[in-house]
């Protein structure tokens, strides 16, 4: 707000260009942390920064970060199996690893979970999931409760509760600060990556 274009946690100035970014992210990558190796990974998998695109090597880095606690490259490998990017197409271990990442509470994951179990036809199960990721406050998982309940596959009160729930979560995020970055602009770079299934 007062016109400095620098990092809000170390003050440390952004980096001109790829090579000092990725030094700056080598740097970090070099003392294990899980969330530069994770963003190491995004970088290499999707071919930027200037480093040319190695699906392969992105998988590593995102193994080396999920072995450090990073739940996002949980999420991040479960898509890579899925697809068959990097590695060979799995999908059962694709849901192994989107299991592990929603039990620790990445609401994207349990909400693959739940198409999982609906594509099976354990359309009780699946509700659940949706239900638990909704009140994470992931909103496409309200759309597909709403959905099922049209369809008779949810309860007026499952849906009710799913709605009342994610509002919930909702309102937990809700700060002024948060309403200020929203209004200048500021969004998360996961944000701008999340890929929904």
């Amino acid at each position: 707000m007062r016109g400095m274009d620098d990092c809000a946690f170390c003050r440390t100035p952004f980096p001109d260009g790829d090579a000092a970014t990725l030094s700056m992210i080598q740097t970090r990558v070099a003392k294990k942390d899980h969330a530069a190796i994770f963003y190491l990974g995004q970088k290499y998998f999707f071919g930027e920064l200037g480093l040319q695109k190695d699906a392969r090597k992105g998988v590593e880095l995102w193994t080396e970060a999920v072995e450090l606690g990073s739940i996002d490259a949980l999420y991040n490998l479960g898509l890579a199996y899925y697809d068959g990017n990097g590695v060979q197409q799995d999908k059962k271990k694709s849901f192994q690893f989107f299991e592990k990442a929603a039990m620790q509470g990445h609401a994207l994951c349990r909400h693959n979970l739940g198409f999982n179990d609906d594509e099976k036809g354990n359309h009780d199960r699946a509700v659940r999931h949706f239900m638990i990721s909704a009140k994470m406050g992931y909103v496409g998982s309200v759309e597909t409760i709403k959905y099922a309940f049209k369809v008779g596959l949810a309860t007026k009160e499952q849906y009710a509760e799913a709605l009342k729930g994610y509002q919930d979560a909702v309102e937990e995020t809700k700060s002024h600060d948060r309403d200020e970055a929203k209004r200048l602009c500021f969004t998360s770079g996961k944000d701008r990556i999340e890929r929904e299934r």
